[in-house]
């Protein structure tokens, strides 16, 4: 029988690897998106999607205790009905939505960084009308995490090319 373990020297290999190219993590200490942490105001919402889109920013990076930049967003969603029943009732929904955005630096108001992130989520409409009425808020908020945390991994990615 032999010792040798596939697993454990490919794990060191891709380890080396990975240190050897300059890996390290974005949100560590001296990684290019430290910066963001406790940084960012975003601008007050104005609606629901709105609020949840900052509060899942602030879950995630923090409330911005001192700000050196400031996010400012434009969410847009819309339905489509995706299954239809043989009686032609909508029995299901895809809400598609898209947040553009805009990092600016709050000491010069220069735009540092902006684009566009899109997504969907699907909910059911065939049960009562209440828990229509709940699906559908619950994929709203779905869909408000998986874009503010798509837009948390494009400003992160760009970071690394902003002036510090």
């Amino acid at each position: 029988m032999s010792s040798f373990d596939r697993r454990h020297f490919l794990l060191l290999l891709s380890a080396g690897a990975l240190a050897g190219c300059g890996f390290r993590p974005a949100y560590g200490p001296g990684g290019p998106a430290a910066g963001l942490q406790n940084a960012v105001v975003v601008d007050a919402p104005d609606d629901r999607p709105g609020y949840l889109l900052t509060r899942r920013f602030e879950e995630r990076l923090g409330r911005a205790t001192t700000a050196r930049y400031g996010l400012s967003h434009s969410i847009s969603l819309r339905e489509e009905a995706v299954a239809i029943s043989a009686n032609n009732v909508i029995t299901r929904y895809n809400i598609l939505g898209a947040v553009t955005y805009a990092l600016r630096d709050l000491g010069t108001d220069k735009v540092l960084t902006s684009g566009k992130v899109d997504s969907f989520t699907s909910f059911s409409a065939s049960g009562t009308t209440v828990a229509t009425q709940a699906a559908q808020r619950d994929a709203e908020e779905r869909l408000m995490a998986i874009l503010t945390d798509k837009l948390i991994t494009r400003l992160a990615a760009d970071m690394a090319s902003l002036p510090s």
